[in-house]
């Protein structure tokens, strides 16, 4: 499909997504998360391997449209944030790896979508904010997404004093894989989504939704559910394919794709993505 505010590139077996409202500083509004959303979905369908999640402009994104927000009904503002958080939700439940390429600064809203995405890689000039905590509205379901990925008192650091952090101390607290100097940003970026999208698909996908299925329950649930994620995801041609090719001492040849992987998640699941 066609897409006002983005643009879509596909490059062998990367797709890139980016945000492409520059005069606007790629702001979150309710018809850019809709497309962003209808894109990634897209992109979830096709045969790509990886998704690069990029920006135009001098901002990677400043967050919500807060014009989005003014004067708004408590049902307008839950529709809004429920949006949100389909899109956030949306990076995590397709099988593919995602990395954020984030040039410039990411506030708000458009720091949680960094923090979404399954790496990032960051311009060493780039910058990083909750602003919240210093107005008059808390970045709640942005700390959502940023305490997943830092510790509590460096989220919480970050959420109640709204200061921006560089990239240097984004990668130091968790939040990015690595800061590299801006112009090395592009090759950093394919560098680390080639390497993260190498081998079988299937495999690969597995292990992206089981990853999120299993953070987040305690150590004793989190290796039951892994040990029957593991033992059914021996079972599956690729998984053979490979360890055949190990001991036969040649390379293997993966012939499934990422989009059952879902359906091959062991019955009985902790928690759904969607």
């Amino acid at each position: 499909m066609k897409y006002q505010h983005l643009l879509l590139s596909v490059d062998g077996p990367i797709t890139t997504i980016t945000l492409n409202r520059p005069e606007k500083r790629n702001a979150l509004a309710l018809p850019v998360m809709l497309e962003l959303t209808a894109a990634l979905r897209e992109v979830a369908q096709s045969d790509a391997r990886g998704v690069i999640l990029a920006a135009n402009g001098p901002v990677f994104s400043a967050g919500h449209n807060f014009a989005d927000m003014a004067g708004a009904t408590l049902a307008q503002a839950q529709e809004l944030f429920a949006i949100c958080t389909t899109m956030m939700d949306a990076i995590q439940a397709m099988p593919q790896v995602v990395i954020a390429r984030v040039h410039a600064l990411a506030t708000a809203a458009g720091c949680q979508l960094v923090a979404s995405c399954d790496l990032a890689v960051a311009a060493d000039s780039a910058g990083f904010a909750i602003p919240g905590g210093k107005g008059g509205l808390f970045c709640h379901t942005p700390l959502v997404a940023l305490a997943r990925n830092l510790g509590r008192k460096r989220a919480l650091e970050m959420a109640l004093t709204g200061d921006a952090i560089d990239a240097a101390t984004a990668v130091q607290w968790g939040l990015i894989n690595r800061a590299v100097p801006a112009d090395q940003l592009d090759a950093a970026t394919l560098d680390l989504i080639t390497r993260a999208t190498r081998g079988s698909a299937l495999s690969k996908a597995l292990g992206k939704q089981g990853f999120y299925r299993q953070i987040d329950l305690p150590q004793d649930a989190a290796y039951r559910y892994a040990v029957e994620l593991m033992a059914s995801s021996a079972m599956t041609p690729d998984a053979q394919e490979g360890i055949r090719a190990f001991l036969e001492k040649r390379h293997a040849q993966y012939t499934q794709g990422a989009d059952a992987s879902v359906n091959n998640l062991p019955p009985g699941r902790p928690k759904e993505i969607t």
